[in-house]
C-alpha cells in the first residue's frame, strides 16, 4: 500500500510535467480512506516524500486552474482521502508539525485539526524549505522525491539552493542569505542554526559573519523542474 501511495504522489507530479491529464490520479487520491492514509504514512521519511510531491504537484495544478495568491495557499482546494486540504495544511500543518504560519516557527497552531496532527511529521526537517516550490523565481526548483533516496535528495536540494542564493562579502564579513531563513527562523535553529547549516551542508564557516536577508522575488517562475 505504501509503495502505491508514494507512486501515486510522484505520478501526479510527473503527469503534470508531461502535460498529461491528472484528473484520474486526483480522483484516486480523493477516494482513499483516511485510515489507509494514516496506516501507510507511518514514518517521517514516508510522510515527507508523499507530502512534498503532493504540495509541488497541486501548486502547479491549482495555478493552471486559475487560482492565485493568497487563496491558493489558504483555501482547501484539493481532496485527499475524503478530506479537503490547502497548501498551508500540507506545509505548515503536516510538514512543519502544525506550526503557526506567522510565528517564525516558534509556536504551534492551537487550532490545528486532529487529523492534521495525526498526519504530521514527528520532527521538523528544515530541508523541506528547499524542496517546496511556490511558483516564484526565488523558490527552489521542483524535484521528484523518492523515499529510498530522500535524505541524499534533500541534502542535494539544500546545497544547490544555498549555493545559488547566497552572496558573500568576505572583506566586510557579511553574508546575504535567502529570506526563507528569516520567515522560518525557528525551524532553522535561529542564527546559530543557520550558521551550522552552512557548516554541515557546504563546509563554510560563517562564525564571524553578519547575516543579512535577501529580498524574495515573487515573480512567476512556473514549471521550474530540475
Amino acid at each position: 500500500m505504501i509503495e502505491d501511495l508514494l507512486n501515486l504522489a510522484s505520478q501526479i507530479l510527473l503527469n503534470f510535467k508531461l502535460e498529461q491529464n491528472t484528473q484520474d490520479l486526483e480522483n484516486q487520491l480523493a477516494q482513499l480512506s483516511h485510515t489507509q492514509l494514516e496506516a501507510a504514512l507511518r514514518f517521517d521519511a514516508q510522510k515527507k516524500t508523499f507530502w512534498i510531491n503532493i504540495y509541488n504537484a497541486y501548486y502547479q495544478i491549482l495555478r493552471q486552474n486559475g487560482y492565485n495568491k493568497p487563496e491558493i495557499y489558504r483555501k482547501r482546494l484539493f481532496k485527499i482521502a475524503g478530506y479537503s486540504y490547502s497548501l498551508d495544511d500540507v506545509e505548515h500543518g503536516i510538514l512543519r508539525k502544525y506550526r503557526y504560519k506567522y510565528s517564525l516557527g516558534f509556536f504551534p497552531n492551537l487550532f490545528s485539526k486532529s487529523r492534521i496532527k495525526k498526519l504530521a511529521v514527528d520532527t521538523i526537517d528544515y530541508r523541506i524549505h528547499f524542496a517546496l516550490n511556490c511558483g516564484a523565481v526565488s523558490c527552489p526548483p521542483i524535484a521528484f522525491y523518492d523515499v529510498d533516496h530522500l535524505d541524499s535528495q534533500l541534502d542535494l536540494a539544500t546545497q544547490s539552493f544555498l549555493e545559488s542564493e547566497t552572496i558573500y562579502n568576505h572583506d566586510n564579513k557579511i553574508v546575504k542569505v535567502t529570506a526563507l531563513f528569516k520567515w522560518f527562523y525557528g525551524d532553522f535553529g535561529s542564527s546559530q542554526g543557520i550558521r551550522e547549516i552552512y557548516k554541515s551542508q557546504l563546509n563554510i564557516d560563517l562564525k564571524d559573519y553578519k547575516l543579512k536577508y535577501r529580498d524574495y522575488s515573487w515573480e512567476d517562475d512556473l514549471r521550474n523542474f530540475v
